[in-house]
This record gives C-alpha cells, sequence and structure tokens, in this order.
C-alpha cells in the first residue's frame, strides 16, 4: 500500500513539476480553509470534469422541507422522484440515467453511500439543506472520490461554514398534504476571535401525496470550530429519526386509473423506523503559503427496522417460529458502525497544485429478523425471537495523487490517479432463510487524465478521460454476482462566459464492461434489483447555459439529449434465450430539460417560472410497451421577498413554492417485471410481464417565513 502511494504521488509531481510553464499569483494564503474539507474530492471551474455547483443561496430559495434530490431537480441530466408523492421521505435521484446506488455521495468529504447496498437514503438526512453550505453535482465518473466509486455521478455537500457574527435563525413553513416544516438555528459567532458554537434543530412532518404515506423527522446539526489564520479544526455531529410508512409497492395501471392516491398497504405500522447519528472532526492545517493539510475522521451509527404485516405464512419461512397460515408481524433489523479516516495534503505553488489523500473505512452491518406477533405461534417460541440472522463486514481502502498544471500558456493539464482496494465478507443466515456467506476483495486502479485550453477571456475547452470501477452490492452478491463493473468516460466540453452569458457544453461517451443495469423488479422491501447487461454504453449532449438579459430578467435552460444502450442483449422468453440486439437501457429517458425564468422586478423580490420535461423511459431492458413510462412536463412556481427591518430582525423573508402549477397528473418511476406462464397451455411457456407505477403529487403548495436576528 505505501509502495503504490508513494508511486501515484512522485509519478503526478514529476509529470506536473517539468509542465510549469508560466507562474501565476499564488491563492493559497487567501484560501478559504472551510473549502480545504473538500478540495480533495471537488474540482475548480476551468477542470476538465463536467460539473454544476449550487450555492446556498440556491437552496434556500426552495428549501420548504422537501428532500436534497429534489432541490436538485433541475439540474442537468437530473431525474427526481417520490415514492410519497411530494418530494418529502423516500425520494430518489438519477443522473444520465445511472440511479441512486452509483452516485457517490459525500458530506465534507466523508462517504455517505451505504458501504453494502451503496444506495442512499435521504430519509435519514432530515433538513440537511438549512445546513448545507454549498453542493458540487460532478456528472460521469468525475475525480477521485471517498467511498462507492462514482458510476455516473457524485455529490459532495460541505456543510455550514463557520460564522464571524452571532445570529440566530427561526424557520417555519407549512403546505399541501399537512406538511410543516420547523427549523431553530443558532450561532455564537466568533468568540475571541477564534472559537464558534452553532447549531440547528429541525422537524418535518408530511401526510404524504399518497394515503397515509407519512413522513416523521426529528433532526439535529451541532458544531464547534477553532480557527486562527492558519488552522480551522471542526468537531460536529448530526443526526436523524425517522419514521416513515411505506408506499414503495405502486400501483397496476388499473388502481392508477381508479385512484391514483390510494395506498395498497392497510397494515397501520406498515413503517420503516430508523436512528442514524453522524460524528465527524476536521482538522485543516495550512503550513505556509504552499503546504496544507486535512486530516477527517467520522463515526456513523446507525440501527433501526422495518415493519411488516404477512398474512398466511408458510411455517418454514420464518425457522418454524409459526404454524402454517399463520398471520404475522415482522421487524427486519439493520444495527451499522462505520468508521472513516481521511488524510489529504495540497501543495500549491505559482500554476502547479498537487493533491494526495488516503482514505479508508471499516463499515459492519448486522441484519436480523424478528416475529413480534403471530396469530399461531409454534410450541416453545416467543415473541422477538429471530428468524433470521447474519452480519457482514466491509473494509474500503483507497489512495489518490492529483495534479492541476500549466503545459503552455493557454493549455492546463489534470493527471488523478486512485488505488482502491475493498473486502467485503458476509456469514448467516438471510431473510430468505438461505445461508449467505460471502468473502470477496478486489483491487482497482482508476486514471483520469484531461486537458483545458482557454483560447481566450470567454471560451475554453477541454477533454477527459476517465476510468472506473466497481465492486457489486450485497443484493448482487446474493443474485450470483461477483464480477465487477467497469466504466470509461470521454468527456469533451466547451465552456463560454461573459458579463451576461455563461454556457457549458459536452458530450459524453460512456461505455461499460459488465455493468449491472437495473431490471425494473423489485425486492421483498423495496429496493431495485439489478443484473448484468455485459457490454453497453451512454453517449449524450448537455447544454447548460444562464442568461441575464438585464438587471429583472435571466433564464437558466439545460438540455441533455442522450442514447442509453444495452449491446446483444439477451434474456429469457418463451422458455428461450434470445438475443435482442441493442436495447434500451432501464430508466433511461432520452431528453430532458430543465428550465428557470427569473424574474427580479425590485432587490427584495424575485419570482422563478421553473419547468422540467423527461421524455419517455423504458423500467426494463427488452423494450417491452408496457414497460414504457410516458414522458411529462412538470411545472412550478417559486416566490421569495425579503424585508430587512430596521429593529430587532436583520431580515424577514417570506418563501412561496407552488408546485405542478398545471395540475398534470404525471408518473416519474415505477417498476416492471416479467415471469412464466407453464400452466395455461400444457408443455407451453409463454412469458407475461407486469408493471407498477408510483403516481407524483398534482398541484400543491408550501408557504414559509424566516426570521433572521
Amino acid at each position: 500500500m505505501k509502495n503504490l502511494f508513494l508511486f501515484l504521488t512522485l509519478l503526478v509531481l514529476s509529470v506536473s513539476v517539468n509542465a510549469q510553464q508560466e507562474k501565476q499569483q499564488d491563492t493559497t494564503k487567501t484560501q478559504q480553509l472551510d473549502e480545504v474539507l473538500v478540495k480533495a474530492v471537488r474540482v475548480d471551474a476551468d477542470s476538465p470534469i463536467t460539473h454544476s455547483n449550487v450555492s446556498k443561496a440556491e437552496i434556500q430559495k426552495r428549501n420548504l422541507g422537501q428532500d436534497v434530490p429534489i432541490l436538485l431537480n433541475y439540474l442537468p441530466s437530473v431525474v427526481t422522484t417520490s415514492d410519497a408523492g411530494a418530494g418529502i421521505g423516500y425520494t430518489g435521484i438519477r443522473v444520465r440515467g445511472t440511479d441512486a446506488t452509483r452516485v457517490n455521495v459525500t458530506i465534507n468529504g466523508i462517504p455517505y453511500n451505504d458501504p453494502e447496498s451503496q444506495g442512499t437514503f435521504w430519509v435519514n438526512l432530515g433538513d440537511i439543506a438549512s445546513s448545507t453550505e454549498s453542493i458540487q453535482l460532478q456528472r460521469g465518473v468525475g475525480t477521485s472520490t471517498n467511498g462507492s466509486g462514482a458510476f455516473g455521478a457524485s455529490l459532495n455537500l460541505l456543510t455550514d461554514v463557520f460564522s464571524e457574527e452571532a445570529s440566530a435563525e427561526i424557520s417555519n413553513s407549512f403546505g399541501s398534504f399537512n406538511t410543516r416544516k420547523h427549523t431553530v438555528k443558532l450561532s455564537t459567532g466568533l468568540l475571541n476571535d477564534h472559537f464558534e458554537f452553532s447549531g440547528r434543530l429541525s422537524k418535518i412532518d408530511s401526510d404524504g401525496y399518497i394515503d397515509r404515506a407519512f413522513t416523521d423527522l426529528k433532526s439535529y446539526f451541532l458544531q464547534g470550530i477553532y480557527k486562527d489564520e492558519n488552522t480551522l479544526i471542526k468537531a460536529l455531529t448530526f443526526g436523524n429519526v425517522e419514521r416513515t410508512y411505506q408506499a414503495w409497492y405502486g400501483l397496476t395501471k388499473e388502481e392508477l386509473e381508479e385512484d391514483r392516491r390510494q395506498n395498497p398497504y392497510t397494515y397501520d405500522n406498515e413503517t420503516d423506523n430508523y436512528w442514524q447519528d453522524h460524528y465527524q472532526l476536521h482538522w485543516n492545517q495550512r503550513y505556509n503559503n504552499n503546504w496544507s493539510t486535512n486530516l477527517g475522521l467520522n463515526y456513523t451509527k446507525g440501527k433501526g427496522y422495518f415493519e411488516q404485516y404477512k398474512e398466511e405464512e408458510a411455517a418454514a419461512d420464518f425457522s418454524n417460529l409459526i404454524e402454517d397460515d399463520s398471520d404475522v408481524i415482522v421487524r427486519r433489523w439493520l444495527d451499522s458502525d462505520f468508521y472513516v479516516l481521511n488524510a489529504n495534503v495540497v501543495y500549491k505553488k505559482d500554476a502547479l497544485e498537487v493533491i494526495s489523500g488516503i482514505s479508508y473505512s471499516s463499515f459492519t452491518n448486522d441484519h436480523f429478523g424478528e416475529v413480534i406477533w403471530g396469530s399461531d405461534l409454534a410450541p416453545n417460541t416467543q415473541i422477538r425471537d429471530r428468524y433470521y440472522d447474519g452480519d457482514a463486514t466491509k473494509n474500503d481502502f483507497s489512495v489518490f495523487s492529483k495534479a492541476t498544471f500549466k503545459l503552455a500558456p493557454k493549455f492546463t493539464g489534470f493527471v488523478d490517479l486512485q488505488g482502491r482496494f475493498v473486502s467485503y465478507k458476509t456469514n448467516g443466515i438471510n431473510s430468505d432463510l438461505n445461508e449467505f456467506v460471502t468473502d470477496a476483495d478486489f483491487s482497482f486502479f482508476n486514471p483520469k487524465l484531461g486537458l483545458t485550453y482557454k483560447s481566450s477571456e470567454k471560451n475554453s475547452y477541454y477533454i477527459s478521460y476517465a476510468r472506473a470501477n466497481r465492486e457489486p452490492n450485497r443484493d448482487d452478491f446474493k443474485a450470483g454476482v461477483t464480477d465487477n463493473e467497469t466504466l470509461n468516460d470521454i468527456e469533451l466540453g466547451w465552456r463560454y462566459a461573459n458579463n451576461k452569458v455563461n454556457v457549458n457544453t459536452n458530450l459524453y461517451y460512456m461505455f461499460y464492461q459488465n455493468q449491472l443495469v437495473l431490471t425494473g423488479e423489485l425486492d421483498d422491501v423495496g429496493s431495485p434489483i439489478r443484473a448484468t447487461s455485459g457490454e453497453s454504453y451512454r453517449l449524450g449532449l448537455e447544454v447548460d447555459a444562464n442568461i441575464a438579459f438585464n438587471s429583472k430578467f435571466s433564464t437558466s435552460l439545460n438540455v441533455a439529449v442522450s442514447q442509453n444502450k444495452n449491446q446483444d442483449f439477451t434474456t429469457s422468453l418463451d422458455g428461450e434465450f434470445v438475443n435482442l440486439g441493442n436495447t434500451n437501457i432501464s430508466f433511461s429517458p432520452e431528453l430532458v430539460i430543465g428550465n428557470a425564468i427569473n424574474f427580479m422586478p425590485t432587490k427584495n423580490l424575485q419570482i422563478s417560472f421553473l419547468s422540467k420535461y423527461v421524455g419517455e423511459q423504458y423500467m426494463g431492458n427488452i423494450d417491452s410497451e408496457n414497460s414504457k413510462l410516458d414522458s411529462y412536463f412538470v411545472n412550478d412556481l417559486n416566490v421569495n421577498y425579503q424585508i430587512k427591518p430596521n429593529k430587532l430582525f436583520k431580515s424577514i423573508v417570506f418563501s412561496g413554492l407552488v408546485n405542478n402549477v398545471f395540475n398534470k397528473e404525471y408518473v416519474s418511476n415505477g417498476f416492471y417485471g416479467t415471469y412464466d406462464d407453464t400452466w395455461s397451455v400444457p408443455g407451453q411457456t409463454t412469458t407475461l410481464d407486469y408493471a407498477g407505477y408510483y403516481p407524483q403529487a398534482t398541484i400543491n403548495f408550501l408557504l414559509g417565513m424566516t426570521l433572521k436576528f
């Protein structure tokens, strides 16, 4: 490990030092130490990495209780969905057609994706937007990051930076479906020019658009900092307790037409209950104008259960804890511990910047299920007896070195080399009562190269190549998948900027080996099932433009056009394996458009009309018409008005959001599967299919007021 780290660092340094030709004013001395927290996983404006930045001010305009994916809905190539239909609770994000398990998420550089499932559960980060300073979304492989490899996008959050002045803030909002959000924030400001303490408490409730799909979130964020000219130490903790009624069962086409708000679940406690607490310590140190370091430590504790009612179950499915045909209520538990260590060093001089670092994480997770009630328990059994029990351990170590350097007066090079080493082990009995034993190790080398050509102050062009590898997740291993996936990503971009116009345009070609695509089916807890598609690719064009017509009118438009194909896709149909040739990759629309028209009649008032178009998409990979989701076009209206009184309050901000202003009935997500009918006609196999849908809310509103002291 040490030799590999030394090799990567020396290789990048040797390439970079020889390439320096032009000196620039050193900015390390004035660099915000807060930004060092995410410098290892973020990129700069001129980097040959396709990305979008979202500031705190942009986040707060629509921060009325909805989850982070919904707040990012209008970014390029982004498609979002909500189980409950209203953007609160279980929400998801897809980027360039890749699902949430492929989007690497970090918070202050600390991995957030669940190491086993590789998914991101925003329901466990209630109101994190109120404690977020900025967000960067990198599309494609992006730069080296920590945790599960980015396989379509990476999303990193920087939490609140320190405040020079004491402040307090009270935010309250309410809206449709009995939605309420209550937030209190406090900051002491800098005490003795060195110390600051701040915190937030939040409560979010919503009944959901879908019947009884309620969400109950209680969250907190506490932070203490020590700061001087060259040192920033941050100790922070944040967490959430959630209780969410399940809505992942979806609706059939007939149920959708009958009553799109109905929920097939009838048990009154068919809920998800989970607690998650994060503890982070960051030490940023600047030694001189050239050298700075960051050390990050993290511990995350997660524990909770999914409660479920099952009718007339077989005794064999519950380790003989019940008699046959007994009704039963079970709780399926997770109990996890997650430790992370990040260490980075930054060297900057003239036109050269080198960042090198390591990341190590250790994750343990207990999986077990218990019977909490049965209409007909077996003799000598008791409530809370476990019917399955297993554990898992995953260790993840990565080492990287990346450099930005001048090759010529108008050319800037970028080199990023990462080695990643993963170990995953499981033991015990799984929820299907089968033994689940895994012992797998992976070693990945992920190189990234790029070049930026700045032809003028207004125009720049870039080209990059990146390679990523990714291990299977827990469900993939259960399904017999043991090979890793490999992604090669080529990006070609043009950026233009002047005082009124900012345009980012890029072409991408992402080609895969052993890509795990969503089959469209769900497992028994609503998680998507994946299967290896062999060779596949995503080819697309993205255009992102911001135009200021004058001081009062502006627009932000993005368009993503893509082709997403499985190559020589084989599947079983009517009892035979057939090659369908090139088919569409599931959940990958060919056209996604976002637009915002902004009007500021005064400096205190902003009115934004937001539009989102998502083209038709298939929920499976066999191009079945029954698996097709229709395109949809949805519009929102966002209003923000700020008053600055002379006394008591620094400001009073009124916010309003009308979602789906034209009352469109649409579906943004669903599931699809096939099964073989071998009984209707003796000796003949006929493949049949089924589909389910998640309807999204029709017209609804949120209103809020924020008092800043």
